[in-house]
């Protein structure tokens, strides 16, 4: 298994609106395991305590590109979406705390 579950943060004006309500977005490795998410969650933020964890993934689309009277047509790759619900109670992430 990678050592990378957690790619990146999942920042969309939807996810910025469920951060209120405690819940967290992140793009992950397509074989990570929800237990595992968990435990990178948990590792990379302390003391922050997760509650629930939702899984997704995430169909790549389809692009078309006309260049010089042809068409070439291509994917973009696809990935997994995790939706963390952290407890109420304990810590929260904040991850423009430094912009």
């Amino acid at each position: 298994m990678s050592n990378r579950v957690l790619i990146r943060p999942y920042v969309t004006e939807k996810t910025t609106h469920q951060m209120e309500e405690g819940k967290y977005s992140f793009v992950c490795d397509l074989r990570a395991s929800k237990p595992e998410i968990r435990n990178a969650i948990e590792q990379r933020y302390s003391g922050v305590n997760v509650t629930n964890v939702r899984t997704q993934v995430v169909p790549g689309k389809r692009r078309r590109q006309f260049r010089q009277g042809n068409m070439i047509e291509g994917r973009t790759s696809g990935f997994k979406k995790a939706i963390v619900e952290l407890d109420p109670d304990g810590e929260q992430i904040d991850f423009f705390e430094g912009i």
